[in-house]
């Protein structure tokens, strides 16, 4: 009992002492390769302490050689730009002066959802606001709003804004979606005609279409056009 109890002390503070080196606090901040690295740390710290029958040493001597790995490749990361690309990857644009870029969706294997879920994370529901949004290479989502959407707030104005609440899609990669139909009270038929009206025949070829509470639609076609 006593021998686990001081095989945990030593694996625990080592671990402690080889997170504080590898200079990150936050997961959300590491590159893949350090969030790898800190997998295989905990769970080379796990073994020693599970089995007695395995070498303390063997355990430290793991943990110090990715410490080791780690540090080389954040070195050389910082030295050379060709090296950071290759293991950090790049940033990735998914929406472009405010049109989503298909392609990049599809490298990145992220559908139309996880975008608007990703956009709402960041307190900018609407897309026509946003101007461009950037997939960092730590899969953090950032958002660059539109100039005229930042020079001035209302706060400053001393002007207070009337609610317009979240946009409601209604479809989503040529599907509709019945049930935001209903909660937005709107039909099928309704739809339809708008899009026909903004000279789309066949809503099967609209990326993204939602409404605002003011019923003002905001509609982007598969072949990356917006239908003002």
């Amino acid at each position: 009992m006593i021998v686990i109890v001081i095989r945990t002390f030593i694996l625990y503070f080592l671990v402690f002492i080889t997170m504080r080196l590898m200079g990150k606090s936050e997961l959300s901040e590491m590159q893949p390769f350090e969030l790898v690295i800190t997998l295989m740390i905990a769970e080379l710290a796990c073994i020693p302490m599970e089995d007695l029958d395995f070498p303390l040493i063997h355990g430290i001597l793991a943990i110090v050689s990715l410490l080791f790995i780690q540090v080389s490749l954040a070195f050389l990361t910082l030295k050379s730009s060709i090296f950071r690309r290759v293991v950090c990857g790049k940033p990735t644009v998914l929406i472009e002066r405010g049109v989503i870029q298909i392609k990049a969706l599809k490298q990145l294997r992220i559908n139309i959802n996880d975008l608007l879920q990703q956009i709402r994370l960041k307190d900018c529901p609407n897309i026509e606001d946003i101007d461009f949004a950037i997939m960092e290479t730590n899969g953090d989502l950032s958002i660059i709003k539109k100039s005229k959407k930042n020079v001035v707030t209302l706060d400053d104005l001393n002007i207070t804004s009337t609610y317009k609440g979240l946009p409601i899609t209604l479809i989503i990669d040529g599907y509709i979606n019945k049930t935001n139909l209903s909660y937005a009270k709107i039909t099928d038929s309704w739809l339809i005609s708008q899009l026909k009206v903004k000279g789309i025949t066949d809503y099967k070829n609209v990326l993204l279409c939602s409404i605002t509470q003011d019923q003002k639609l905001f509609i982007q076609t598969k072949d990356e056009r917006i239908i003002p």
